[in-house]
């Protein structure tokens, strides 16, 4: 049964409600794809065993759910557990007069539900392909598919997208119309970005074997 599409506006709920710096805060689903879709690694916070982990992992955004993946033999990822999911991009420190007033440019997204673990096998392989794609776009085609025993041994989450918050900052310093401002100190923003670089080849690779094109095109182009 197909599901009706999630609002374009972010519920505001307990959990996502933006209490300080509100003015940052964003309830445009929009943005919080275009946040998801610039990066391939979230923080997984989840209660093991009653104390808190937190893991590092990759994902792939569908327009409901989000996939993350890992080993079965995990156990931040049992699945039927409350977790939050977070994606944060740093574009730049903020650098004011006082340090007070210092900063970071950056755009968040947190993600709240309970996770739960794909056992369909349509759906699992759809996943991976998502997860893959989400990250190395072309790849998905290119390489060997996931073997049975492979997805056997593979647990995939799926974590709905319909409760997140969102937070973003851009621009200069704070305090330019403060008296700080009159101390003649330097302030502005020091710009980051990050550059897929130059493939390198696998030693083992036969002499002559190609880069693949979804690959080279990406070289020299920025991340985030």
């Amino acid at each position: 049964m197909t599901q009706e599409p999630l609002p374009a506006r972010l519920p505001v709920t307990d959990r996502t409600r933006h209490r300080r710096l509100r003015e940052q805060g964003s309830l445009e689903r929009a943005e919080l794809a275009a946040i998801l879709d610039a990066a391939f690694v979230c923080h997984l916070g989840v209660l093991v065993e009653g104390r808190p982990v937190v893991v590092p992992t990759v994902y792939g955004r569908g327009e409901r759910w989000l996939y993350l993946h890992g080993s079965v033999a995990s156990r931040s990822l049992a699945g039927d557990t409350p977790v939050c999911v977070t994606v944060t991009h740093v574009d730049g420190l903020v650098l004011a007069r006082s340090v007070f007033e210092h900063g970071v440019n950056y755009r968040s997204a947190m993600i709240h539900g309970t996770a739960r673990k794909v056992t369909d096998p349509e759906e699992k392989l759809e996943g991976l392909r998502r997860l893959t794609e989400h990250s190395a776009p072309g790849q998905w085609s290119y390489a060997r598919r996931p073997s049975r025993k492979e997805l056997a041994a593979t647990t995939l989450l799926a974590l709905s997208l319909e409760e997140a918050s969102v937070k973003i900052r851009t621009g200069a310093p704070d305090d330019g119309d403060s008296p700080d401002a009159a101390l003649g100190l330097w302030a502005g923003v020091l710009p980051l970005s990050t550059v897929w670089g130059t493939p390198e080849p696998d030693p083992a690779l036969p002499a002559g074997t190609a880069v693949p094109d979804h690959v080279a095109r990406r070289a020299g182009t920025r991340h985030g």
